[in-house]
């Protein structure tokens, strides 16, 4: 801690001593004017010296000031007021003071005649001197803030301002550390490639959802290798003046080029790099041209330069064809959703720093949060130590970590809603519905969780938990899916012959599961292996719109329409038929629900027995009312 304090200042810079020079002189200034016109001696009264006579004989005066070369007397008064006189030649003015005992003060020294003639002659050219230097400062400044406009603010990041970030803090994306580490050794031995012809990559697009560790990854390049760090956002180009955003790229790879071997990092490129010729402004407008300056810089890089671009994006869809050739950005690599061993390994990287239980299995946490990115874990993670806090326990247990998961997944607990008893009892053999149907079915995940207490916009849900991570969905599956979220509906009209809102969301899940089965799948025999509909885009929006275009007859239509209706209606009455079967079952189960509110696996197992077969969907499959 000493050599930090014994280490010395940098001298501010000169632009900011003249600043401070001119302020003391105008200080200075100020105080001269006020000491000369706002002094007390401007409420001295001017009499005349007859009355001054006057005041000495009458005793109120207690010292007089002479001051022979302006040929004034000043008199304090006793009240410490003050009064002025010019006098002559007077011979018996001192006798006069010494019989009345005033005391005698002379000013010989006094050079108030310099300060006047200073003060009407020199101080109105003074002033406007100071003004005009002073405005011509301010004018000069603004000027160099306009120029200054078009310079990048970025500062280069290096591992001696803060603690670097090196490839162990990433996990659960190991292919896009392999293919970065190949640009880390470059940087780090650029001579080793050389010799041997080869050319480094000049840029590298990281692709993939919000969240799964692009920029993390882009700042452990920087920690591996150890070089300056330029980051920013690909809105920081774009400004409402034309031509800015290009003098800020030229600005930020030149300061690059002067600090090679360096690494640019630009974090969501889209908002620069999308396709032209999808704006308004056409060729001339401000985000086109910086686009082209940045194609321009990337191509334009010496062989022998160490300049090496990073960016990231969500939406790499919308990007310019010209920025993903080769020469720019030859490499594409992808930063996807973890698995389930990489989110495994992304809790436990997470998981250090935290007090944690022992008895803690973050594999099981692992198998719950399929789709999960690196973010959503850290959350995770946190929430469970927010709830620990809570809770006033020194560490975190699986409770907090499996209440955090279902905080996540389903929204906060909703303690202060109350529901009446009928309404607890419909959603109680709600989800046990979804939960003996998952359970039936032979293409489904096992159940893991049933609960009844209201969390986000659900009244409850039903939690199955995936096997492991799959990426493909067959047909036989997605029946079983639609079947599930019926199954709540379902079970409404048996046991209460009503049917109620709560399956509204389980509905249109099943309905958009239905279309895409007929119309994205081809899974559909009558239909056969074809896609009907296309989704218009609009590239400079970098969004769907939602507008599908209708690429099929009205009486294509017309069977899709019905082919939707006769999936639906069929998987809904095989539920039926399994509900019918399982009518005890749903009984008990559901009275053991209202009772205890959250049913975990191994209770809802005991009650209605093992399942036979066992198969893994790509998600984790919720169903709530």
């Amino acid at each position: 801690m000493a050599n930090q304090y014994n280490k010395k200042r940098p001298m501010p810079p000169k632009k900011d001593w003249r600043n401070v020079m001119l302020y003391i002189l105008m200080g200075a200034m100020l105080f001269f004017i006020s000491s000369t016109f706002l002094s007390p001696q401007s409420s001295i009264e001017q009499i005349d010296f007859s009355d001054f006579k006057e005041e000495i004989n009458s005793g109120s005066i207690k010292e007089v000031i002479i001051n022979p070369k302006s040929q004034t007397l000043t008199g304090i008064k006793s009240n410490d007021a003050k009064i002025k006189t010019y006098y002559l030649d007077y011979p018996n003015l001192i006798d006069e003071l010494n019989e009345q005992k005033i005391k005698i003060r002379v000013n010989p020294t006094d050079s108030g005649w310099f300060w006047n003639i200073f003060i009407q002659a020199f101080l109105p050219f003074l002033l406007i001197g100071f003004l005009w230097f002073f405005i011509f400062r301010q004018a000069q400044g603004a000027n160099s803030q306009a120029l200054s406009f078009g310079k990048s603010k970025v500062k280069p990041w290096t591992s001696k301002n803060k603690k670097p970030i090196t490839f162990e803090s990433v996990a659960g994306v190991n292919e896009a550390v392999e293919e970065l580490q190949e640009i880390v050794e470059f940087l780090k031995t650029p001579k080793k490639f050389i010799e041997i012809g080869a050319k480094i990559p000049k840029g590298a697009l990281l692709m993939g959802p919000p969240g799964t560790g692009k920029t993390l990854l882009a700042k452990a390049i920087a920690g591996e290798a150890d070089v300056p760090f330029y980051s920013l956002s690909g809105s920081d180009f774009v400004e409402m003046f034309v031509g800015v955003g290009a003098s800020r790229v030229r600005d930020l790879f030149g300061q690059a080029k002067k600090n090679q071997p360096s690494i640019i990092f630009v974090d969501e490129i889209d908002a620069v790099g999308r396709h032209r010729g999808a704006g308004l402004g056409g060729g001339h407008d401000e985000r086109e041209q910086t686009l082209n300056q940045l194609l321009v810089e990337m191509d334009g890089f010496d062989e022998k330069d160490s300049v090496i671009i990073i960016a990231a994006t969500n939406r790499p869809d919308i990007l310019d064809p010209a920025l993903l050739r080769p020469g720019r950005f030859d490499r594409q690599i992808v930063v996807d959703k973890p698995d389930i061993k990489g989110r495994e390994d992304i809790l436990s990287i997470h998981a250090k720093g935290k007090k944690i239980d022992g008895e803690i299995d973050l594999t099981v946490i692992a198998k719950r949060t399929p789709g999960f990115t690196g973010a959503d874990l850290a959350n995770l993670l946190n929430e469970s130590a927010l709830l620990a806090a809570r809770n006033g326990k020194k560490s975190i247990s699986m409770n907090e970590l499996e209440d955090a998961t279902d905080r996540v997944i389903a929204g906060p607990e909703r303690k202060s809603r109350l529901i009446s008893n009928k309404e607890k009892e419909t959603v109680a053999y709600h989800e046990v519905g979804h939960a003996i149907v998952a359970h039936a079915c032979k293409h489904t995940d096992p159940v893991h969780k049933i609960s009844i207490l209201p969390r986000g916009m659900a009244l409850g849900y039903t939690l199955q938990l995936p096997i492991e991570d799959k990426h493909l969905v067959s047909k036989e599956e997605i029946e079983d899916q639609i079947k599930i979220l019926l199954g709540g509906r379902v079970a409404e009209e048996i046991q209460f012959n009503v049917i109620t809102s709560g399956a509204s969301n389980d509905i249109e899940r099943a309905t958009d599961l239905a279309r895409n089965y007929i119309c994205k799948f081809g899974m559909n025999k009558l239909l056969g292996n074809r896609k009907y509909g296309e989704t218009g885009s609009q590239v400079f929006l970098g969004k769907d719109l939602g507008n599908h275009t209708r690429d099929y007859s009205e009486k294509t239509a017309h069977l899709i329409d019905e082919e939707i209706k006769n999936l639906i209606d069929r998987c809904y009455n095989e539920s039926l038929k399994i509900l019918k079967k399982y009518r005890k079952e749903l009984d008990t189960i559901s009275q053991a629900l209202i009772d205890q509110e959250v049913m975990d696996a191994n209770i809802f197992q005991s009650l209605i027995g093992k399942k036979t077969t066992k198969r893994s969907t790509q998600k984790p499959s919720t169903a709530g009312a």
